[in-house]
């Protein structure tokens, strides 16, 4: 399984390092977005270039908070407007299993609005917890509200980890959920293998129209 997940990885360690505050900023906001990108990686990943001293770990946390709440705002949206329709019937597209979407309902039918502040350290769970929410239509104003204290310590929490494990940040993933690694993998490649179709076509499409 290891030599699946690294690529993964290594991708979104590199955009971490490439474009720092923004990578984390989009990284967090897909996961959040019912996206599974694992912010483990993301904010580990943080944490360690903080450590090295190209990143601010403040500036890290903070990015890793703005990018998921504004992924949970996407999804409760997508819940409040649509429920579960669209991603029943487009969501495998993108990965997006009906099977973890209903966990997400059940934690919330069975802790309410409290799960929105809870969920948010659980795996697969806290990908979709918005879900529900927007769903049950709970004020967007408490919401926020239960996102954000949810947010705040497991983001900076885990930022200050890879701060303080340093190097070895990679090896306290093993402590974490590897399945949203794998869902993350595949949505690389089928994104990948859908732009070098798409320029294959443009480039096809070109090469017929050719100069008159």
């Amino acid at each position: 399984m290891e030599a699946i997940v690294e690529p993964l990885i290594q991708l979104m360690e590199g955009w971490v390092e490439d474009y720092g505050y923004l990578a984390i900023f989009v990284l967090m906001l897909l996961e959040s977005a019912l996206i599974p990108f694992p912010s483990e990686v993301t904010m580990l990943a943080g944490g360690f270039y903080a450590a090295e001293g190209s990143l601010d770990l403040f500036w890290v946390g903070a990015a890793g908070v703005a990018g998921n709440m504004v992924g949970s705002w996407v999804a409760y949206a997508i819940g409040r407007k649509t429920g579960r329709v669209v991603l029943d019937r487009y969501g495998r597209y993108v990965l997006i299993r009906s099977h973890d979407v209903d966990k997400a309902e059940i934690w919330w039918d069975r802790y309410g609005e409290a799960a929105t502040f809870f969920s948010r350290l659980l795996p697969v769970i806290r990908t979709f917890i918005s879900l529900p929410a927007g769903i049950a239509k709970m004020p967007l104003g408490r919401f926020s509200v239960y996102t954000f204290l949810g947010v705040v310590p497991w983001t900076f929490g885990l930022a200050y980890l890879g701060v303080v494990v340093g190097e070895n940040w990679e090896r306290v993933l093993d402590y974490f959920d590897l399945p949203t690694l794998l869902i993350g993998l595949a949505l690389v490649i089928a994104a990948a293998l859908w732009y070098l179709r798409r320029r294959k076509q443009n480039q096809a499409t070109a090469g017929t129209a050719g100069p008159r």
